[in-house]
């Protein structure tokens, strides 16, 4: 079969201006529209700059899509490129249409048996590649880049197009090849269609069952396009608009979305990029008017996400019943917290522990989500960060870069209370532009909110208030109270451990009492420590009581070691004087079986306070040197600074980097200097939990205070400074032979493979 060539039409693609258009530079732009258009133009910055001074004010504000059509994005690239393609021979020029067909904009893996099955020679592909325009390899044929690919496609006439969509059709025949066959029969049709509209209405569905969003996009948006009827007509527009939001191609769905009329996905839109209160509305109207179970679920599942977002957790309880007058099984985490709500911290348990423990690998990335959420309502962060984890994966598996994003919002918690901050904040800046490039404005600003409580933690005040301000100017506009809540807790954070005392509580008391759009319930519940310690600091103890009581309720509840400890952290700090020392010990007792390793260095500064005031220098001292390497590791300068000013108070400072080797008998508790010496043996952690019967994590913490104490950062440094006698080491010491030191019994087993601790 030989394609045939027709002559090429004048270029008439460019639209015209627009009246209202403003020049506007690309670093101008808010960074959500910014981060489109770099992705609608494939990061192509000749159709940026071609691009943004084409954009209308209300396009440059983000409340209008950004054209979706190649044509309509640069057009003076497009005349360019095509002019370029016309100048080759017209060998060369079909050969490159087919490829282009093939690839663009479905790719299709076809190209190699529609050259055999059209007898086609591809020596002519040489002129591409002298031309630099393309060149052949064994996959097939590869562009220079998208821009010059879709020349290649748009250069030739209609009839040449429909002529290269049929050869693909007709080779594509094999098993599993039926939706892309239905694709070039779609793309080859002259005009409307009901047979291929059905044809491809039904590749649609099959695609979208395989996971593959963007192929199932186009499909429906062709069938849509083919359809005689405009009833079907909408409802195909509709599913396509909802699988250009999935695949990560908001503009383009709102473009669709805009030509018919479906709630469901208005309320999707405003949940992740307008208010998030309306949303909530029009995802309970949508659920009503669902004709299937399964899609009434799934609304009440993006329901019970838009009660989130805006903190009105009692509306959970309206879905909830929705959820019974429609006869579906409502979503785990909207019955559980329906009940916490009501005050039923046992019902919510059981519930949260039933969708906490959907976390398995693959599924369903949004039920993953909800493992998490459940998971970290719980307090239970180690399965909420394998829930998220395995959710971004899940969504990136199946072509939706905008659930990948949401599951990086809730990941973020669980990284903050493990301790994880670095590695954490650079995964959330990631998430962050993914979430600005795919529409998810509502999630962008809740990212915004955890980078701003990194930044807190950090002690970083600049980044930490132009953060919250970003965050608290969209949140207050969208109805976000998740967002607003977080950044509000990062700032009176940044309060508490500069010692601004009053701050930080008057900060904490009207996040109690903000509502829904500028609060939430949850949040609150975790800053409750924090508010508990800088109302201590500011003699207002009474509210802190209260305060205390519902969390110590909550967390007896969940049963969570962190929240247990944190509560125990509350009850000391509001007991007197020595009886203070006991709570404080049973905090780090509930702390060495949880995760918040960054939360258990604050509880030992603080107990460290209370030990010099009650003059118990020694554990004092031990303490502090303890949180000090804790803090210096999390890169929480503020909070070392606090350690390092109570090491002044006990007339003890931390041994400066390069002041020479301390003695480790002099500095080091006699239990530090046992757990030292196994260690430079080679001993793991957990060889010397089982042999001293301690718990690897106070092992952990004891040479957390060995390295703080010896000024020193590895297991090499301290096989070193206790393998040579020390300088200057008091006279009658013993030698430094490590084995020496030990009781016969553990003499020999020290010959484990050294490890980095």
């Amino acid at each position: 079969m030989v394609i045939p060539v027709n002559p090429q039409p004048l270029d008439r693609t460019s639209p015209p201006q627009t009246t209202d258009a403003v020049p506007c530079p690309a670093s101008a732009l808010p960074e959500g529209v910014r981060a489109r258009v770099r992705r609608v133009v494939y990061e192509d910055q000749r159709a940026v700059a071609e691009l943004v001074p084409r954009l209308t004010r209300r396009q440059t504000a983000g409340l209008d899509p950004l054209p979706a059509e190649p044509a309509e994005l640069a057009p003076r690239l497009l005349h360019g490129l095509r002019r370029e393609i016309r100048a080759l021979p017209d060998d060369t020029r079909r050969l490159l249409l087919l490829a282009a067909a093939d690839q663009y904009p479905v790719a299709t893996h076809a190209f190699l048996r529609a050259v055999t099955a059209g007898r086609l020679d591809t020596r002519p592909l040489e002129a591409a590649e002298t031309a630099g325009v393309a060149h052949a390899g064994a996959g097939g044929v590869f562009f220079r880049d998208a821009w010059t690919r879709i020349a290649a496609y748009g250069t030739a006439s209609p009839a040449d197009r429909r002529a290269a969509h049929q050869l693909l059709a007709r080779v594509l025949g094999g098993k599993g090849e039926t939706t892309r066959r239905s694709w070039h029969r779609g793309a080859a049709a002259l005009g409307p269609s009901a047979r291929l509209a059905a044809e491809l209405r039904v590749a649609a569905d099959r695609a979208r069952a395989e996971g593959r969003p963007a192929l199932a996009r186009a499909l429906a948006e062709r069938a849509a396009d083919l359809c005689p009827d405009p009833v079907a007509e909408a409802r195909l527009l509709a599913r396509a608009a909802a699988d250009a939001w999935r695949c990560g191609e908001p503009d383009r769905a709102r473009r669709l979305a805009a030509r018919t009329d479906d709630s469901a996905f208005d309320g999707v839109l405003a949940l992740r990029a307008g208010n998030a209160a309306e949303a909530f509305d029009a995802l309970l109207t949508a659920a009503v008017g669902q004709e299937r179970s399964a899609d009434s679920a799934v609304l009440l599942a993006l329901a019970t996400e838009a009660a989130v977002y805006t903190g009105d957790l009692r509306r959970c309880r309206e879905a909830h019943d929705l959820a019974r007058w429609l006869g579906v099984s409502p979503p785990g985490i909207l019955a559980a917290l329906a009940a916490a709500v009501e005050g039923r911290y046992d019902d919510a348990r059981i519930l949260l522990t039933g969708t906490a423990g959907r976390c398995g690998p693959g599924g369903d990335p949004s039920l993953l989500i909800h493992s998490g959420m459940a998971a970290l309502m719980l307090g239970d962060h180690t399965r909420a960060a394998t829930a998220t984890l395995r959710a971004a994966a899940s969504a990136r598996a199946l072509g939706t870069p905008a659930t990948a994003a949401q599951a990086m919002e809730f990941r973020a918690y669980a990284d903050f209370w493990s301790g994880r901050n670095r590695a954490a904040e650079a995964a959330v800046q990631e998430a962050l532009g993914q979430a600005h490039a795919t529409g998810q404005d509502n999630g962008a600003c809740h990212l915004r909110a955890a980078l701003a409580m990194f930044a807190a933690v950090r002690g970083d005040e600049e980044a930490c208030r132009e953060r919250s301000a970003a965050v608290h100017a969209h949140a207050l506009a969208h109805g976000l109270g998740l967002p607003a809540a977080l950044a509000q807790w990062a700032l009176a954070f940044l309060d508490l451990a500069a010692g601004r005392f009053p701050a930080a509580a008057a900060r904490l008391r009207a996040l109690a009492g903000f509502g829904p759009g500028h609060g939430h319930r949850a949040i609150r519940h975790l800053a409750t420590p924090h508010y508990v310690e800088a109302a201590v600091r500011t003699g207002d103890t009474r509210v802190a009581r209260a305060a205390h009581a519902d969390h110590h309720r909550w967390a007896t509840a969940v049963r969570s070691a962190d929240d247990l400890a944190l509560s125990a952290r509350c009850r000391a700090l509001l007991a007197p004087g020595a009886e203070a020392l006991q709570h404080y010990r049973a905090a780090l007792d509930l702390h060495a079986r949880g995760i918040r390793d960054f939360e258990r260095a604050r509880t030992e500064l603080l107990f460290a306070g209370a030990l010099r005031r009650l003059r118990q220098r020694p554990e004092a001292r031990d303490r502090l040197h303890s949180a000090l390497a804790a803090f210096e590791s999390f890169g929480a300068t503020h909070c070392a600074a606090q350690a390092r000013a109570e090491l002044r108070a006990l007339g003890t400072a931390s041994t400066p980097s390069g002041a020479g080797s301390p003695d480790p008998a002099a500095v080091l508790t006699a239990q530090q200097l046992t757990v030292a010496r196994m260690a430079a043996e080679g001993a793991t952690n957990r060889e010397i939990a089982d042999r001293l019967n301690l718990s690897p994590r106070t092992i952990d913490h004891h040479l957390r205070g060995v390295f703080a104490r010896l000024d020193i950062r590895s297991r090499i440094e301290l096989v070193r400074l206790l393998g040579e006698p020390a300088q200057g080491r008091r006279p009658g010491a013993a030698a430094w032979g490590p084995a020496a030191q030990f009781p016969a019994p553990l003499r020999g087993h020290g010959c484990a493979a050294r490890h980095a601790y």
